[in-house]
């Protein structure tokens, strides 16, 4: 008889130790969706910032070109790769081409 009994205070304790888990388990569950609420609102709020700045006339050339680098990661990539396979000699050649026009676009 005394076998069955501490089989029964095992299993019993087993349930609590299963219940701590578990609740540690929940409480994670909890902390992580919390952290990642707080973390997609940061981003809003940044992503309305930038877009804000970037819509803002008076801005200057290199904000908006930040803005759009971090709105826009893979058509940067896609701008770098190309530039990287053009090389240099072709990149002073589009850039002197491409600044006048540039430049009479600001005015």
């Amino acid at each position: 008889m005394t076998t069955s009994r501490s089989q029964d205070d095992g299993s019993a304790a087993l349930s609590d130790r299963q219940q701590k888990v578990l609740e540690r388990i929940a409480l994670q569950r909890q902390r992580l969706r919390a952290r990642r609420a707080a973390r997609s609102q940061a981003m809003q709020v940044q992503a309305a910032q930038d877009e804000r700045q970037a819509a803002d006339s008076d801005t200057s050339l290199t904000i908006r070109l930040l803005a759009f680098a971090r709105s826009h990661p893979a058509a940067v990539a896609v701008v770098a790769g190309l530039a990287v396979v053009a090389g240099p000699a072709r990149l002073i050649r589009w850039a002197g081409l491409a600044m006048p026009l540039i430049m009479q676009m600001r005015r």
